[in-house]
């Protein structure tokens, strides 16, 4: 529309122009056949809706046969320094109700200034009604042409979106194999199909490790019942010859072991939810210290604890972190453990190293498994529940640290890191 307001005003502009030179062009011709002497009382060859000669006194000696009786069409002249002159004059003494284009034309006549004033109707805001409907019906159809391709490009461009939102609508939990298609070209929606496919990744894993743990738990939840249902059976077949003392130390052991892996599900179940830990500076000496002294050493414990390594972290947790690595060396050392806290480049570190079998570098990240076991010296026989290191890696990643086994002469050494805080 704005495009066609702009075309009827140029076209208007220009036919307006051309009217108003052909006008004055008339009022020449017209002053050039009077100065010749050729001029009648009333013009019978014009086209113009109105033609007058007017003398020095104001007096019309001439006019075309539509203004014959008819008042002076215009009071203007023109300037002495220009002979011409133009006007558009509405509601004229000659022309009551129309709008004019009025030229004027001075010439000398003798010893007198003659004008000749020559009229034409003025260009309507529309110029013609063919113009005006060629412009709606181009406007129109452009129109039409902009919303189909519109239409058409959005539709191209939303096509891999209707795609992605077909292969989404039949993802269920059950099966999360599936991925969104991603469109050839590098823009914002092939960036949403390839973050949408990294989630489902993410997802897959997190269910596939939830089935795996859930498999794993009711397999370790269900070999301890079983052993105590099999110690009570086999003490009932025959209850008066049964050592029940004996009986009751090995439902205690299955309650012990139970009760253990209990514990480290709901301490998983926490870690996952993500409950944030409640924070306060440590001494990682102290608290090493004082978990050591209330164990019941089963092997040969040194200690190598240095003091002012102060970190920052929930102290149940972190005393929870400790146990799990101390209770992993002692089942697996033979005769001694060492235990070593100190500070490094603004790091507080604990090494817990004993002196058994060790691990084979290639395996040293799956201990941090869950429910994993790598073979019979590190087995279920040991003691453990398979979910110790998990714990423990999980609570040093959430207060910013690290746990990892590196390299020692014997046996495994497990190193934990904490950003180290300044002691007050």
């Amino acid at each position: 529309m704005a495009a066609s307001v702009f075309v009827l005003s140029a076209v208007r502009g220009t036919a307006e122009k051309y009217k108003t030179e052909e006008t004055m062009g008339t009022a020449i011709r017209i002053a050039y056949q009077a100065g010749r002497d050729r001029l009648a009382p009333i013009m019978l060859d014009e086209r113009l809706p109105g033609v007058q000669v007017v003398d020095a006194d104001g007096r019309i000696v001439s006019t075309n046969a539509a203004l014959v009786g008819r008042p002076r069409m215009a009071a203007f002249r023109p300037s002495p320094v220009a002979p011409q002159a133009t006007r558009i004059l509405c509601h004229s003494p000659a022309f009551p109700d129309r709008c004019m284009i009025v030229a004027a034309f001075r010439y000398q006549r003798g010893d007198e200034m003659w004008t000749v004033y020559a009229a034409d109707d003025e260009v309507p805001w529309h110029v013609s009604t063919p113009l005006v409907a060629g412009l709606l019906a181009g406007s129109l159809l452009l129109v039409l042409l902009t919303a189909f391709g519109t239409y058409q490009t959005v539709r191209k461009a939303l096509a891999p979106v209707d795609a992605m939102t077909d292969t989404l609508g039949v993802i269920t939990a059950t099966d999360l194999s599936q991925r969104v298609p991603v469109p050839k070209y590098r823009d914002e929606i092939r960036r949403l199909a390839e973050t949408a496919n990294q989630t489902l990744n993410r997802a897959e894993m997190a269910v596939e490790q939830q089935r795996r743990f859930a498999s794993d738990a009711s397999h370790d939840l269900r070999s301890p019942l079983t052993a105590m249902r099999t110690e009570i059976e086999a003490a009932l077949l025959d209850p008066h010859q049964t050592d029940w003392p004996q009986t009751a130390e090995a439902l205690l052991d299955s309650l012990e072991r139970l009760q253990a892996l209990v514990t480290d599900l709901l301490q998983i179940a926490r870690l996952d939810a993500g409950q944030p830990p409640r924070m306060e500076p440590t001494d990682l000496g102290e608290l090493t210290a004082r978990e050591l002294d209330r164990r019941q050493r089963k092997v040969e414990v040194l200690r190598d604890l240095k003091g002012g390594v102060v970190v920052v972290g929930d102290r149940l947790s972190l005393a929870r972190l400790l146990n799990n690595l101390l209770d992993n060396g002692e089942r697996h050392a033979e005769s001694t453990l060492k235990v070593t806290v100190y500070r490094e480049n603004g790091t507080g570190i604990v090494e817990v190293l004993d002196d058994g079998a060790g691990i084979a570098p290639e395996k040293r990240e799956l201990v941090f498994q869950r429910f994993t076991r790598l073979d019979a010296a590190r087995s279920r026989d040991a003691g453990g529940t398979g979910l110790g290191l998990s714990i423990a890696r999980q609570i040093a990643e959430t207060h910013g640290g690290t746990l990892a086994i590196e390299d020692s002469p014997r046996g495994a050494r497990f190193v934990l890191r904490l950003p180290a805080v300044d002691e007050d």
